[in-house]
C-alpha cells in the first residue's frame, strides 16, 4: 500500500515537472532604445526551442546585469512567450572635474586617462559600478599624496534623451607634510646616508624648502626610496636586506605625517668563488673570469658581477651566438660567503641573412650601407652592429637611428637586421640676420646641404655681410669619393675682414682663394686629411697699427700658400648633443717656401663626452695652438690666436685676453694659446620639459695668450664659471651663455651674457 503511494507521487513530481517546462517559442525584448536587439540576445544563455525554467531566469537576467548597459531586468514567460523587460542606463553627455588643485594631483592628461580606464567618456553608456570605481580611484591618488581629508561630491542629471550629466566637486582639504622621518635597524649605513636616498623627508630650510617640497608626500617617491635602501645594501653584499615595517602616521589635527621605516641588514657576503659550466666554446675559464670585476674574498657586489656577466653574453654575441644565454645561481658557503654558478648556453651561430634600412626617404641606401661594419650573410656581432649605428648617428643626417633583429622561422640559424632612421633636415635656404658675439649682426644669405639629394655629398655656398667681416664662398665634400672611403673637397672664397670692428688692431684684410682637400681613413673612426689652399692677401694698415707692426706692414707680401695636414679621431655616439665618446684632432699648417708668407701652426683639440648619471653628461675639452714664423721671418700679425668671448673663455669679452699695444689697448693677439674647460649637462627633464633638442649645462673655463711661445705664464691664465643653454632649433644650434670670472685682472674687459648662434654642449 505505502509502495504504492510512492509510485503515485513519483508520477505526479514527473508530470509536474513536465508542466513547468514549456518550450520558449518566442523572445520579445522590451525597452530598448540604444542597444540593438541583437547585441541583447548575445549576451542571454537561452534561444528559441530551449526549455524555460527559473534557473535560465535568474541566468539570463545576471548575464544582462554584468554588462553594465542596464539599469534594470524583468522576465515574463507565458504560453511560450518569453518577454523581457529592460530599462537601459543613460549614456554620458559630460563628466566634469571641477575645484581641484591642477597637477597637485589631477591634470587634464590624467583625468582623460581615468575616464578612459573606467568607460565614463563622452558617448559611453552610464554604469554607477564604474563611477563608484573611479571614486576609489581619485581617493586612493589622493592619499598617495598625502590628501587624507579629500571629499568628493557627486552630482547628476538626466535629460529627456537619457543622457546623463556628471558633475565631480573636489574639496582637497590640506595635504599632510612630514614632520619626522626615521630609519630603525640600520648598522652598517648611517640613518643621514640612508635618508639621502629619498626625494621627500624631513624638511629643508624653509627658503630651500620652498622649492624643493621635500616635507610633501609622494607614495610613489616614497616606494622608490625604499628600494633604492635595498639596492644600495645589495651593493655592499648584504642579500638578506629587508625592510620589515613601513609605518606612516597621520596626525589628523595636525595634518601632518610620521613615518618610521625598520630594517633588517642580515649577514654582508663575500665572493667565495665563480663556477662556469655549460658550452664555453674553447673560452678559458681564466679569461671569462677576468670579466667580472669581484676578485674572490672581496665584497659580494651585485652590479659589478651583474655588468661581469653582461660582458660575458656579449662576448658571445659577438662570435656570432645571438640568442646566447647566460644564467646565474647562487649557493651559499657558510654564514657569509656566497659562491656563484654561471651557466652558458650559446645556442646556435646566427648568420645575417637581409639588411633592411626603414624611414630613408631622401638619403639613399649606399650612403648608410657604407657606414656599416657588418654585412649579408656574415655571423652576427653585437659590436659590430652597435658600432654601426653609431656610424650612421655621426653622419648627422638623422634624428634617431634604431634596429631591430627579426629570427627567421624556418632557418633558425639567420636574422633579418632592419635598421630605423628618423631623416633630419640637412639642408636649407636662407636669406636673412644673423647674430654671432665675434663679428655682430650679420646680413646672410645661402644655400647649405649636407646631403645632396640623399648622396652624402655636402655643398655649401654662402654670403655674408656685416661690418667685421663679408665673405662669399662655395664649397663642396664628397666624404666617400671611391671605394677606399677616400674623401675629396674643393672651393673657392673671398674674405674681407676690418680688424676694428672685431676689437682687434685697425687694418683691412682682403683674401681671395681656391682650396683642394683629400681625405685617407686609417681605421673606423679616424682619418687622415691634407689640404691644399692658395690665396691672395692685399693688406691695407691703419695709422696706429702701421706704427705697431712696421716690418709688416711695410711689405707688399699678397701670396699665401700653404699646406694642412690633420689627424682626427671621431667617437661621439651623436653628431648634435654627444653624451659619450671623444673628438680628437691634430693639425699642421705649414706656409709653403715659395709663398710671400713664411709660418707654421701647430694646433690640437680635445673633447671628451662621459655620462655620469641618467641624463647626465660631463664634458672636458682642451685645446692647445702654437704658431711661428720661420726663415727668420715673423709670424704674420693676422695669423696669431686670440682668445676670449662665447667659443673661448667665456665671461670675457670676444678677443681680449692676452697683451695689447701700448698705444691704442688693443690686443695684440699671440703665437700661443690654451684653452681648457669642464662642463656638466643635462636634459630639462628635471624641469618637466622632455625636449631631446635642448640642453643646460654649468661649465668652468680657463685659457690665456702668450705673445711669443716662449713667455707663456701661469699667473696669465683667467678663468670663469657660468652656465649655458643649448637649444638645436630649425635654423640650427642656439647657444646662450651666462658667466662670470672667476680669475681675471683689473684691466680685463668682461661680457656677462653671450648668445651664439650655431654653439652647442
Amino acid at each position: 500500500m505505502q509502495l504504492s503511494r510512492y509510485i503515485v507521487s513519483f508520477f505526479i513530481f514527473i508530470i509536474s515537472l513536465n508542466a513547468k517546462s514549456i518550450p520558449i517559442s518566442q523572445i520579445d525584448i522590451n525597452g530598448i532604445d540604444l542597444i540593438s536587439r541583437g547585441t541583447v540576445l548575445s549576451y542571454i544563455p537561452i534561444e528559441v526551442g530551449d526549455e524555460f525554467n527559473s534557473e535560465l531566469e535568474a541566468l539570463t537576467i545576471n548575464s544582462l546585469l554584468k554588462t553594465n548597459f542596464f539599469e534594470s531586468v524583468s522576465t515574463k514567460f507565458s504560453n511560450g512567450l518569453l518577454e523581457i523587460q529592460i530599462k537601459e542606463n543613460p549614456t554620458i553627455k559630460f563628466i566634469d572635474f571641477k575645484n581641484f588643485a591642477k597637477d597637485s594631483v589631477l591634470s587634464e592628461d590624467v583625468i582623460e586617462s581615468l575616464k578612459k580606464t573606467f568607460n565614463l567618456s563622452q558617448g559611453k553608456i552610464y554604469s554607477d559600478s564604474n563611477l563608484q570605481l573611479l571614486i576609489n580611484k581619485l581617493q586612493d591618488l589622493y592619499k598617495e599624496k598625502a590628501y587624507y581629508k579629500t571629499k568628493i561630491s557627486i552630482k547628476k542629471s538626466i535629460d529627456e534623451q537619457n543622457r546623463i550629466g556628471i558633475s565631480l566637486d573636489f574639496d582637497e582639504g590640506n595635504k599632510a607634510l612630514i614632520t619626522k622621518m626615521n630609519i630603525e635597524g640600520n648598522a652598517y649605513l648611517k640613518e643621514s646616508e640612508l635618508l639621502d636616498l629619498f626625494e621627500i623627508g624631513e624638511p629643508d630650510f624653509f627658503i630651500v624648502n620652498y622649492f624643493t617640497e621635500k616635507d610633501h608626500f609622494s607614495q610613489k617617491a616614497f616606494l622608490a626610496g625604499i628600494e633604492n635602501i635595498k639596492n644600495l645594501y645589495l651593493e655592499k653584499g648584504f642579500l638578506d636586506i629587508q625592510v620589515t615595517e613601513t609605518k606612516i602616521d597621520y596626525l589628523d589635527e595636525k595634518d601632518s605625517l610620521t613615518i618610521l621605516i625598520n630594517l633588517e641588514e642580515g649577514n654582508q657576503y663575500k665572493l667565495f668563488d665563480i663556477n662556469f659550466e655549460g658550452d664555453l666554446l674553447g673560452e678559458k675559464n681564466t679569461n671569462l673570469r677576468d670579466l667580472i670585476e669581484v676578485k674572490n674574498g672581496d665584497i659580494f657586489e651585485r652590479q659589478k658581477i651583474i655588468a661581469g656577466v653582461k660582458k660575458i653574453n656579449t662576448l658571445y654575441k659577438n662570435k656570432g651566438y645571438a640568442y646566447s644565454e647566460v644564467n646565474t645561481s647562487t649557493t651559499l658557503v657558510d654564514s657569509n660567503k656566497v659562491k656563484i654558478n654561471i651557466a652558458i648556453n650559446p645556442d646556435k651561430k646566427i648568420y645575417i641573412d637581409r639588411i633592411n634600412i626603414e624611414g630613408n626617404h631622401t638619403t639613399q641606401d649606399d650612403v648608410i650601407r657604407r657606414k656599416l661594419l657588418i654585412l649579408e650573410g656574415q655571423s652576427y656581432s653585437k659590436n659590430e652592429i652597435d658600432e654601426s649605428i653609431k656610424n650612421i648617428k655621426r653622419l648627422g643626417y638623422f634624428n634617431d637611428v634604431s634596429y631591430e633583429i627579426n629570427r627567421q622561422t624556418v632557418n633558425n640559424d639567420k636574422v633579418d637586421l632592419l635598421i630605423k632612421v628618423e631623416e633630419t633636415k640637412t639642408g636649407e635656404i636662407s636669406v636673412g640676420l644673423s647674430h654671432s658675439n665675434s663679428t655682430g649682426a650679420a646680413l646672410t644669405a645661402g644655400i647649405s646641404q649636407k646631403n645632396i639629394l640623399g648622396t652624402g655629398n655636402t655643398l655649401k655656398a654662402a654670403f655674408s655681410n656685416s661690418d667685421a667681416v663679408k665673405e662669399s664662398s662655395i664649397y663642396f665634400l664628397d666624404p666617400f669619393f671611391n671605394n677606399f672611403g677616400h674623401s675629396i673637397s674643393y672651393g673657392f672664397f673671398t674674405k674681407t675682414t676690418n680688424a676694428e670692428n672685431l676689437e682687434t688692431s685697425s687694418y683691412n684684410l682682403d683674401e681671395s682663394g681656391v682650396l683642394f682637400g683629400y681625405g685617407v681613413p686609417t681605421s673606423l673612426n679616424s682619418k687622415i686629411f691634407g689640404e691644399f689652399k692658395f690665396s691672395s692677401v692685399d693688406l691695407t694698415c691703419g695709422s696706429s697699427i702701421a706704427v705697431d707692426e712696421a716690418s709688416q706692414c711695410s711689405k707688399n707680401d699678397d701670396l699665401d700658400m700653404n699646406f694642412t695636414i690633420s689627424y682626427s679621431k671621431d667617437t661621439l655616439n651623436d653628431y648634435f648633443f654627444a653624451t659619450d665618446g671623444s673628438k680628437s684632432q691634430i693639425k699642421t699648417v705649414f706656409a709653403l717656401p715659395i709663398s710671400d708668407f713664411k709660418y707654421y701652426k701647430l694646433e690640437t683639440s680635445n673633447k671628451t663626452y662621459i655620462p655620469i648619471f641618467k641624463n647626465k653628461t660631463l664634458k672636458f675639452s682642451n685645446r692647445l695652438n702654437l704658431a711661428s714664423g720661420y726663415g727668420g721671418e715673423e709670424l704674420p700679425f693676422f695669423k696669431r690666436y686670440f682668445e676670449g668671448g662665447s667659443s673661448s673663455v667665456r665671461g670675457f669679452d670676444f678677443n681680449s685676453l692676452g697683451a695689447k699695444y701700448s698705444s691704442t689697448g688693443k690686443p695684440k693677439g699671440g703665437e700661443l694659446s690654451f684653452l681648457s674647460s669642464v662642463g656638466l649637462a643635462s636634459s630639462l627633464a628635471f624641469l618637466g620639459v622632455d625636449n631631446e633638442n635642448m640642453r643646460i649645462s654649468a661649465f668652468i673655463d680657463a685659457g690665456t695668450i702668450a705673445e711669443k711661445k716662449s713667455n707663456f705664464k701661469i699667473d696669465d691664465i683667467r678663468s670663469s664659471s657660468g652656465i649655458q643653454f643649448s637649444w638645436l632649433t630649425p635654423i640650427g644650434p642656439i647657444g646662450l651663455s651666462f658667466a662670470q670670472p672667476l680669475i681675471k685682472k683689473a684691466s680685463d674687459s668682461t661680457q656677462t651674457f653671450a648668445f651664439e648662434l650655431g654653439s652647442s654642449f
